[in-house]
């Protein structure tokens, strides 16, 4: 039940107030420069935080020791998926885009892939395999997820400081991304 107090309506005023603040706060640190690419924007508006841009991202980060992908989770959440991308090491640049098909990083072949759409995340400067060449990634490279949009994550490749993860959804929905360090994480969320 809602308090309708002028205290507590104050009070959910100022919290409402205070949290655009510290998202602004967040947004604006780190060393990397984003561009946000074409794009239709769409509006879920189901729940706070929830993805609300279908537009294409490119992060550059220039002048960092390569990350090291230690593996690829994902999960069903209420209005979205989410995928986590482990990392070894900081937080690389990366690009977000809708493709018609994937390629393999490298020879340039296309990955058979079913789905409705295709959403293609580039990490770079990143690896996923160790100074030995062993994987760090280990499995795949087609991982089934059978989620509300996300159906499957493809390795789509790990070739001169560029790993390739490719997100196969039902349809095409807006998504937004996240980075958390310690550990270090790319969490990318795909409405339903």
């Amino acid at each position: 039940m809602r308090s309708s107090s002028p205290a507590a309506r104050r009070s959910s005023r100022c919290r409402a107030a205070v949290l655009p603040a510290c998202l602004v706060l967040l947004t604006a640190c780190g060393t990397g420069t984003q561009a946000v690419l074409t794009g239709t924007p769409s509006v879920t508006g189901r729940e706070p935080g929830a993805p609300t841009s279908t537009a294409e991202v490119d992060v550059q980060r220039d002048g960092i020791e390569p990350a090291v992908v230690t593996g690829v989770r994902y999960a069903a959440h209420d209005t979205y998926d989410r995928v986590v991308v482990d990392l070894k090491g900081e937080v690389p640049g990366y690009t977000v885009r809708w493709v018609e098909q994937f390629l393999e990083e490298g020879s340039g072949k296309p990955i058979e892939a079913r789905g409705g759409t295709y959403l293609q995340v580039t990490l770079s400067p990143a690896d996923a395999h160790d100074a030995a060449g062993k994987p760090t990634w280990t499995g795949g490279p087609v991982f089934p997820a059978n989620l509300d949009n996300l159906t499957e994550v493809i390795r789509t490749g790990d070739f001169e400081g560029h790993v390739g993860i490719g997100l196969v959804l039902a349809r095409q929905a807006a998504f937004q991304l996240n980075e958390q360090g310690d550990p270090s994480r790319l969490i990318i969320d795909v409405a339903h």
